[in-house]
């Protein structure tokens, strides 16, 4: 029974909590989506929001995945979440895939934009998904009573 706390890990503090990709870059690509298809420039707006979305995912990724990556240490303090570690990390290739996946599609003209829209709304509830699955596995982690006192 552990009747301490478990330390937060050192990347936490030296590196913002990582996230699948900056808020911020999801919700520009989920407002590029939501316009009409029929707006001039929809498509290059919607490949111009791709980019940053798929760029957060990998910074993501470097910073969870590895020997020194979030997901080692969270092991490292609290073996009991190798599940959980092990399906976050699972679910980085296809999330991946995914934007890799409409991109090429994207800058297919004959790609009908519902299409599009359809992939990246599942693409956005993949990245919600996974967002929220590291945050319950880091609250398991750190805030969980773990037997407490009597």
């Amino acid at each position: 029974m552990v009747t301490h706390p478990i330390q937060q890990p050192s990347t936490v503090t030296a590196v913002p909590l990582p996230r699948p990709a900056h808020p911020g870059d999801v919700h520009a690509l989920a407002r590029a989506l939501a316009a009409a298809p029929s707006e001039p420039r929809w498509r290059e707006h919607l490949i111009g929001h791709l980019g940053p979305v798929r760029q957060g995912f990998a910074e993501h990724v470097r910073v969870t995945e590895g020997p020194a990556g979030l997901y080692a240490e969270l092991l490292h303090q609290a073996p009991r979440l190798d599940r959980g570690v092990r399906l976050l990390a699972g679910e980085h290739a296809a999330i991946a895939a995914a934007i890799a996946a409409l991109q090429h599609a994207a800058r297919l003209p004959a790609v009908p934009a519902e299409e599009l829209r359809e992939q990246a709304r599942t693409l956005l509830r993949a990245l919600d998904r996974h967002r929220q699955r590291g945050a319950d596995l880091l609250w398991e982690a750190y805030q969980a009573d773990l037997g407490g006192e009597n």
